[in-house]
């Protein structure tokens, strides 16, 4: 099995980002599975190109992609991609779409093929903060998920892929008072834990429920 995982660089008013730092340090291989690991830009439609030559040039089994949510405390699988480029601020090219579609001729929503369930559990296993998301905003963390979901319904249908949202750093909240942070090594041990859950469950189905003693 193999799986591509992808990070995006630095963006906004951050000199750093989680998601690639966490990526970077994937172990080559978690329970068998071999693992890819690629930085992409932290901009609409040139993010989904590098992820789309990579898909080509791998031929991987799944596509985790991990982005940074700052403000939220734990890592959160994402359940659902929407149809909608919303930016909050401009991207790394200076690009801000304002409520447009991703693409024309793509559903309105695209669920996950990942356990997301299954992957919360295991990181809360580890000994870190986990639960589900239902929504990946409408940045380009939405734009990637989105646009790997319709490179699937359109290309690639054996395909399977999420995504995940990591907090911020500590060193990116200094001057954030308030603001949850996660470690770079609890970023890495948890994004470890949820791939090894994809491994453990291909071919079946997800979890019902993320609750229950995890001790």
């Amino acid at each position: 099995m193999k799986i591509l995982v992808t990070g995006f660089d630095p963006f906004g008013d951050n000199k750093i980002n989680p998601a690639i730092e966490a990526v970077k340090r994937l172990p080559d291989e978690i329970k068998g599975a071999q693992i890819v690991k690629i930085e992409i830009p932290t901009i609409f439609g040139k993010c989904a190109d590098v992820t789309h030559a990579a898909i080509l040039k791998e031929k991987p089994d799944y596509v985790l992609s991990i982005g940074q949510a700052g403000g939220r405390f734990g890592l959160t699988p994402e359940r659902v991609a929407i149809n909608f480029d919303d930016g909050r601020i401009k991207d790394n090219a200076g690009y801000q779409p304002l409520g447009t579609p991703v693409h024309e001729d793509g559903q309105n929503a695209y669920f996950t093929q990942l356990p997301v369930k299954a992957m919360a559990r295991a990181i809360r296993v580890a000994g870190l903060p986990s639960s589900v998301s239902t929504t990946a905003g409408t940045y380009v963390c939405n734009h990637i998920m989105y646009q790997v979901q319709y490179m699937i319904d359109k290309e690639f249908q054996e395909l399977k892929a999420g995504f995940m949202h990591i907090p911020f750093l500590p060193e990116q909240v200094t001057s954030r008072p308030n603001t949850p942070s996660l470690s770079l090594t609890d970023d890495v041990k948890g994004i470890t834990a949820a791939i090894a859950a994809i491994v453990e469950r291909d071919g079946k189905a997800d979890i019902e429920t993320v609750e229950g003693h995890v001790a």
